[in-house]
């Protein structure tokens, strides 16, 4: 079998062919161009999926939330404008011919740890993903627990900071605002007039600045605010933790050093650990799960 598999981020598409062993091949990483809205966006997915032959499967992990049994985007904030509503199984289905399975991009995150990675053999953890925004999954049971309207773990907009920024949500003080990728690389921008991006922020040359390590360590500071809630309401034994700037060593380490002592002594059994996939956890997820259509 042969599934071609995405992951559609808030700023980049990514894509690769996988086998029936779960082996990915052919990677390729895209701009979303997100700002051109989702009609734009299903087009391009489209495009990409004609330039193979012999597809067996598409897999679809995506922003927003989603009702993955239909295939439909349920919400969708301003990250990805006019894309809340959109069919994508059936435009896909439609166009191509090719059966089609759509996820959330953290719960195929969540779906591919629990198959192939730090989730593996667990029957219960929590999935926290830190990029434009965060997302959140919750895998319990051995299945992910979705919610009423397939909207559960928006993590994200808790709301951290009553009063606070506005968020794309349309409320105000929400975790992504403060805890995101995003957050991170506005608040060092700001603060010292500088074009860096996420990498470029760890290199020593900027990582040794004391004006730029200081907004590094207040970010993680609102990143364990966010943690300790979640711990608080789902005393999880395990929370796994995605997204590129996870693999900073100094991000996930200054998280375990300091997100212990403040919590109370019966929730610090919980374990805090980075995705064993990285990337490839939401394309494998939703490739798993589009085999068995």
């Amino acid at each position: 079998m042969k599934i071609l598999t995405f992951d559609i981020g808030g700023t980049n598409i990514k894509y690769a062919l996988c086998n029936e062993k779960f082996v990915l091949s052919e990677r390729h990483s895209i701009p979303t161009e997100a700002d051109k809205g989702g009609q734009e966006l299903i087009l391009k997915i489209i495009s990409i999926i004609e330039e193979y032959k012999g597809i067996d499967r598409v897999a679809i992990s995506t922003a927003g939330q989603v009702d993955s049994e239909n295939g439909i985007v349920v919400y969708s904030t301003d990250n990805i404008p006019y894309y809340t509503g959109m069919m994508v199984k059936k435009i896909i289905e439609n166009k191509t011919g090719i059966p089609t399975y759509v996820e959330n991009d953290v719960n195929a995150f969540a779906l591919g740890e629990a198959r192939f990675g730090a989730g593996k053999g667990k029957s219960d953890f929590l999935c926290l993903s830190y990029g434009t925004g965060i997302g959140g999954a919750l895998y319990l049971d051995n299945k992910l627990y979705k919610g009423m309207s397939s909207s559960a773990g928006e993590f994200g907009h808790m709301i951290t900071h009553a009063g606070g920024k506005q968020c794309t949500c349309g409320g105000e003080g929400c975790y992504e605002c403060y805890a995101s990728t995003k957050a991170l690389l506005e608040s060092v921008n700001k603060r010292n007039s500088t074009n860096l991006n996420a990498f470029e922020i760890f290199e020593k040359e900027n990582f040794t600045k004391p004006e730029i390590r200081s907004v590094i360590d207040q970010w993680i500071d609102e990143m364990i605010i966010g943690l300790i809630n979640i711990i608080y309401i789902f005393n999880p034994p395990l929370i796994i933790l995605g997204g590129g700037i996870i693999n900073e060593d100094y991000v996930i380490d200054l998280i375990d050093r300091k997100i212990y002592n403040l919590l109370m002594t019966n929730y610090k059994d919980v374990n805090i650990v980075r995705s064993r996939l990285g990337n490839d956890a939401p394309l494998l997820g939703v490739a798993y799960e589009a085999s068995n259509l």
